[in-house]
């Protein structure tokens, strides 16, 4: 079991939240607390980098979930980078990965949008 640490970071499109570890039922709450306590301004991109993550399970999906609808309260975008495969299986199976915004990389989740015209 490895614990979960969550760092976070300022990216030009908003907060970034690394988590590395094991997001289960005993560290759900930390994400939540985490996200709870960023200051999200409308507009902004939060990702959750979850290139560290050993471990989810049905808790830590949940956790993900209530840091969306968090965002979705603030008026802020979220999305998800460096999913595992093993994580990434999990949202694909039960329908979140066309709920949730998904980017190979944090780089790839931050870079500026092109306008269309």
């Amino acid at each position: 079991m490895s614990p979960l640490t969550i760092t976070a970071l300022d990216a030009s499109t908003g907060p970034v939240l690394e988590i590395t570890g094991d997001l289960d039922y005993a560290t759900a709450p930390q994400l939540r607390q985490a996200v709870g306590h960023l200051t999200l301004v409308g507009g902004q991109l939060l990702v959750l980098d979850l290139g560290g993550l050993e471990f989810c399970d049905s808790s830590g999906i949940t956790a993900l979930l209530a840091s969306r609808n968090l965002a979705i309260e603030q008026r802020v975008d979220i999305a998800l980078a460096a999913v595992p495969a093993n994580t990434a299986r999990i949202l694909a199976v039960v329908g979140l990965d066309r709920v949730f915004t998904i980017h190979p990389d944090t780089a790839t989740a931050t870079a500026p949008r092109s306008e269309s015209l």
